[in-house]
């Protein structure tokens, strides 16, 4: 089985991961960018171009030349000036330190995310760079390296890419959510804190601190944008609200239009999010909708046709296809399936007479076990003292290692009193979830992020003495899984008893 991953939950924990994080580059760019540098013909220029193609050295390298340490107060905000800053032995010396793989064994998501960030920086240019000419450097490097917390974050955990788009883009779920469930903190808030870590451009930064703090100005501009098709109309509405016109009209939102645009073409041009961005896109630029849409069809195609063909994929392709259709499906995961030979051996040890048990810890080991060979993938059994004062965590599988520690005081659980009070069985589900969620701690709610659980109480001489908690990673629970749950506790109960009676 393999083992669970364990993410950090706090804020702090994160930056001291992602902080020292190395992001990796393929040999091909690698071995590119070490020719060009080595080139003295090349200007500053030339080389700020070439690492486009390489987004984790033009991270290192504006990190770098950020650094309070450089001793300079004014903050660089385009690569080339901070190739300038650092000279080409230091900019050398960063490319040698990054890992260096073929192309096919960096982590796909970390260059599906690139990529995105790639799109979205010609996106930027195409629609913004031609009105802001004298910040086209501010437009081009700060949309490029926008997205540059989640390009460490990938690299750290790549599974979590595939996670965000099944459930926030395919099934609609909150965002928020599934931040909070998989990462215990606010993914925006983690993006703004390395941003300012890492003196990123200021136009990031301005970004991600509206995202964060001041989204007010963004909601009333999205609920303007809506009314595309009467210009005079919203520019009325903006004359009104001098506040939101100032603020509408800064180049720095240039580069959070193009990466939400390019986010959300991601999973499809015509989605509900991709229009927001476009009609947003439309009251920035005074264009109407469709004059937006051929924009950034035509860009996408062009940033399409100047990317090697690769496995990844861009949203160009989508122009190709059936407007409805979609590139990303609802993945139909099986859960982990019952193991028949393990479970019944794990049952027949619970059954024996007498008892094959010498303590409790080996009696609940061995129906942790049992649980499993059932088919459920997450485990966590509780143990209550003789007064029902304390639940106090004896085995746990596929969980945080936190798990190991917990100890809870059921007096503060409305659910975990009633199931204390006698044996009995709770299904969650998304149709009651909401109604005992909030009556469930809050430490067993993070163990368990989702909506299909099973909690069981078990008694053994007419009193409650163990609670077992088991899902199948949060997938939907099937009947035969419930059943097969059942039959398993129906053994744990008895082998409790023969425990219990062992001495007699």
């Amino acid at each position: 089985m393999p083992k669970p991953v364990h993410y950090p939950r706090t804020l702090t924990d994160w930056l001291k991961q992602l902080d020292s994080q190395l992001l990796p580059a393929s040999i091909n760019s690698q071995q590119t960018l070490r020719r060009a540098l080595a080139d003295s013909n090349r200007s500053m220029r030339e080389l700020a171009d070439l690492m486009q193609g390489c987004p984790a050295l033009a991270l290192s390298v504006l990190r770098e030349a950020n650094r309070k340490s450089s001793g300079l107060s004014e903050q660089t905000e385009s690569l080339e000036a901070a190739i300038s800053r650092l000279g080409i032995k230091r900019t050398e010396d960063l490319l040698n330190a990054l890992p260096a793989l073929p192309e096919q064994e960096l982590p796909k998501a970390l260059r599906q995310i690139q990529l995105i960030s790639q799109h979205a920086s010609h996106q930027a240019n195409g629609l913004f760079a031609g009105r802001l000419a004298r910040l086209w450097q501010e437009v081009h490097w700060g949309s490029l390296l926008f997205l540059a917390p989640i390009w460490t974050l990938l690299a750290a955990h790549p599974e979590l890419f595939e996670v965000w788009e099944q459930r926030v883009l395919v099934k609609g779920e909150a965002a928020s959510k599934v931040e909070q469930e998989l990462l215990g903190v606010p993914l925006l808030k983690l993006c703004l804190t390395l941003s300012e870590q890492w003196h990123l451009p200021e136009w990031v930064i301005q970004g991600y601190r509206l995202l964060v703090s001041d989204r007010r100005l963004l909601v009333k501009a999205l609920h303007i944008a809506r009314d595309n098709e009467h210009p005079l109309h919203q520019q009325q509405i903006l004359d009104a609200d001098s506040n939101l016109r100032r603020w509408l009209t800064q180049p720095a939102n240039s580069i959070l239009l193009a990466n939400g645009l390019a986010l959300s073409a991601h999973y499809a041009w015509n989605s509900p999010h991709s229009l927001r961005w476009q009609r947003l896109t439309g009251l920035f630029l005074q264009l109407p909708l469709d004059n937006v849409q051929q924009l950034l069809h035509q860009n996408a195609v062009s940033s399409a046709r100047q990317m090697p063909a690769t496995d990844l994929w861009h949203p160009a392709e989508a122009l190709l296809w059936p407007w409805q259709a979609r590139h990303l499906n609802a993945t139909v995961e099986q859960p982990k399936p019952a193991v028949v030979s393990e479970w019944r051996q794990q049952c027949a040890q619970l059954l024996a007479q007498p008892s094959a048990f010498t303590n409790v810890l080996q009696l609940t080991a061995c129906a942790n076990q049992a649980i499993q060979a059932c088919g459920m993938q997450r485990v966590l059994i509780l143990l209550a003292d003789r007064n029902h004062t304390r639940l106090i965590a004896q085995q746990q599988s596929g969980l945080d290692k936190a798990a190991a520690s917990l100890s809870l005081d059921p007096q503060q659980s409305q659910v975990l009193r009633r199931l204390l009070s006698a044996p009995a069985q709770l299904k969650l589900s998304p149709a009651n979830i909401a109604q005992f969620s909030a009556m469930l701690p809050g430490s067993l709610k993070s163990l368990f992020p989702s909506e299909h659980l099973l909690i069981r109480s078990i008694a053994s001489n007419n009193r409650v003495v163990m609670l077992i908690f088991a899902d199948q990673g949060g997938r939907a629970l099937s009947d035969a899984s419930v059943q097969g749950f059942g039959k398993t506790v129906q053994c744990i109960e008895r082998a409790l008893a023969s425990f219990a009676n062992r001495g007699r």
